[in-house]
């Protein structure tokens, strides 16, 4: 039976790996060795806009230009109970940290617009969290940091790094599913609804009282990036009870879409 299963886990489809595997791994090549870190991509992107800076962000990312705490996602259960009173129960895989470029030695977080987080969510078998997942991750994390304000320049590179090298400093080495750094770039029906056209929709930043400053929010335009979000990829596939769903499915499911989704629309999936 072990040996089925290994011959299985060499198939290249990403959810018969996640079968035996347990976990999810990025489908990106490997580093190269002479690949930039993150104080030096930082240093490229210094005096850049957003539109110029962040097709270099998207080349580094799907080059494989990550650190390799990134390639392997962390389970994160949820469960209902179903008008019958049966428990309905789900796991879904995450990213234990936010987008980064470089090693693990020498990484950095990188703030991105919807449009570039959505690039590279496609090309990874991958999609954004909803509100309802980033207050999962957050219960279920195992590094909670207090979030930390900045207020000037807040939409430039340099601010972009000062804030990575905050969180690195409170973090302190210590591994494992982090959350309350970063408001999320999330999914939601707000942003379908909202009178103006071009919305991004973010949420989260949990205080350690576990209450988020940022509520879901579509005032910003989608171009607009700043040093507070984040990019936390999910993989596409959820299992709920035991069955191996999209999660566009789940969220048009009459029932399961609660599993996911806390809103009372639930029918944005990409930006």
């Amino acid at each position: 039976m072990l040996n089925r299963c290994k011959k299985i886990c060499l198939l290249w489809l990403p959810v018969l790996a996640l079968s035996c595997q347990t976990a999810y791994r990025l489908p990106l090549p490997p580093r190269a060795s002479g690949a930039m870190g993150g104080t030096a991509f930082y240093k490229q992107v210094d005096s850049m806009q957003w539109n110029t800076r962040e097709p270099l962000a998207l080349h580094e990312i799907l080059s494989g230009n990550i650190p390799a705490f990134l390639h392997k996602f962390v389970p994160v259960k949820t469960s209902i109970t179903g008008s019958d009173g049966k428990k309905i129960t789900a796991i879904y895989y995450v990213a234990p940290d936010y987008l980064s470029i470089g090693s693990g030695e020498d990484f950095a977080r990188v703030p991105l617009t919807p449009m570039t987080a959505q690039r590279i969510a496609d090309s990874l078998h991958c999609f954004l969290p909803t509100r309802k997942m980033v207050n999962d991750i957050y219960l279920q994390s195992k590094v909670k940091l207090e979030p930390m304000p900045l207020y000037a320049h807040r939409d430039s590179a340099i601010i972009f790094w000062h804030h990575h090298l905050i969180i690195e400093g409170q973090r302190k080495g210590r591994k494992g599913l982090i959350a309350g750094i970063k408001k999320d770039v999330v999914i939601s029906g707000k942003i379908s609804r909202d009178p103006k056209p071009s919305r991004v929709a973010i949420y989260g930043w949990h205080k350690m009282d576990g209450k988020p400053i940022q509520p879901l929010y579509t005032g910003h335009v989608n171009w607009y990036v700043d040093y507070s979000h984040g990019i936390r990829l999910i993989y596409r596939k959820i299992r709920v009870d035991g069955r191996w769903m999209d999660y566009t499915e789940v969220l048009q499911h009459p029932v399961y879409k609660t599993l996911l989704c806390d809103e009372d629309n639930c029918d944005f999936f990409t930006y």
